[in-house]
């Protein structure tokens, strides 16, 4: 009799999830077992499961994306109606667990991997972003909501890496502004400052759209970056490169060197190409090009301010040392194809 009213309720929530409304939706949740704890584990094709954990899930891992802290498994237990991604017109989300439902719009797009979305209202965490038809919108996390052009690319996607060239960008008066330049990248002929005009000849319109362009291009592809730099505008051809930071991963620029930082700044990771500076995992950052720093965005900043060389100051058991590295970007750009005044 019991499975018999389970069958019976999936059978409901599936075929009239959009009549039910959201009631349907925490329901299939429940079913589902798609919220356990601290961690999203949800259904979906072909007898797999879309984890979003900070910890790696006791499974077989078919693919990992480490930036959005998300996993592909296979399923032991086999949910029959798997949740799906919405590709039809949004008439409305909500924030929905196993008990509630609240009912807003996304507010703040996603800004590529640094800056989640963010929801109208206070939504409890972890959720999934639903529309009343139970399709996947997102996924609500303690640090905002990824959204579900991020789980589809990772869901269809042979690979979980990213594309970069060497800038990131935010929304400035209406105009998406670069406010960090990667001075390791090679002949980066950015400036902080610089206005993105277009990118491939098409209008660059926020920074949300222009970021993810740029991070699910295909790595080693070229780009063509229109800036305006005061009052000239300047084109450059530039190769995209693969992203090493951002999301649950620090973004410093110094992640392509082999560095990675915890949020206080003390190492968590030293890859080979940085054994030889004598560096230790929990030696703490203190200064960059003679500057304090307390987080990972202040490291990024003051590396900007430096073309050549790039100073360190860490601390390790109250013994301060200096690490000197060399930066790439130089004066002139070879990258550089068009250079007009605005007129």
């Amino acid at each position: 009799m019991l499975r018999l009213a389970f069958a019976l309720s999936l059978l409901f929530l599936n075929l009239f999830a959009c009549k039910g409304g959201y009631d349907s939706c925490k329901l299939k949740i429940t079913h589902s077992k798609a919220i356990q704890n601290s961690t999203i584990s949800v259904a979906v094709a072909n007898n797999k499961r879309l984890i979003h954990s900070a910890h790696q899930p006791n499974a077989k891992i078919l693919k990992h994306d480490v930036f959005l802290n998300l996993y592909l498994v296979e399923a032991k237990d086999k949910f029959k109606h798997p949740f799906n991604i919405n590709n039809h017109l949004l008439l409305g989300v909500a924030s929905v667990d196993e008990k509630s439902a609240i009912e807003g719009k996304i507010q703040k797009r996603q800004v590529g991997l640094n800056d989640f979305a963010t929801f109208s209202q206070k939504t409890q965490v972890p959720a999934l972003l639903l529309n009343s038809c139970c399709t996947f919108e997102g996924v609500v996390t303690s640090r905002g909501i990824i959204e579900k052009v991020y789980l589809e690319r990772f869901l269809s996607s042979n690979s979980s890496d990213y594309g970069d060239v060497g800038i990131r960008v935010s929304d400035a008066k209406k105009k998406v502004t670069i406010d960090r330049v990667d001075p390791f990248y090679k002949k980066n002929p950015f400036k902080v400052g610089d206005i993105v005009v277009s990118l491939d000849g098409k209008k660059v319109y926020n920074s949300a759209t222009f970021m993810r362009q740029i991070l699910f291009c295909k790595v080693g592809t070229f780009k063509s970056l229109k800036v305006k730099r005061g009052s000239k505008y300047h084109t450059f051809k530039v190769r995209v490169n693969k992203r090493y930071g951002g999301g649950y991963v620090s973004d410093t620029f110094l992640e392509q060197k082999g560095i990675y930082f915890s949020p206080n700044l003390g190492i968590t990771q030293i890859r080979d190409s940085f054994d030889g500076y004598g560096l230790k995992v929990g030696d703490r950052l203190i200064q960059v090009n003679g500057k304090k720093v307390s987080s990972t965005r202040d490291i990024a900043t003051h590396l900007n301010e430096f073309n050549y060389a790039v100073s360190l100051l860490f601390l390790r058991d109250g013994f301060e040392f200096f690490v000197n590295i060399k930066g790439e970007i130089e004066t002139k750009s070879a990258w550089e194809v068009v250079d007009s005044s605005a007129n």
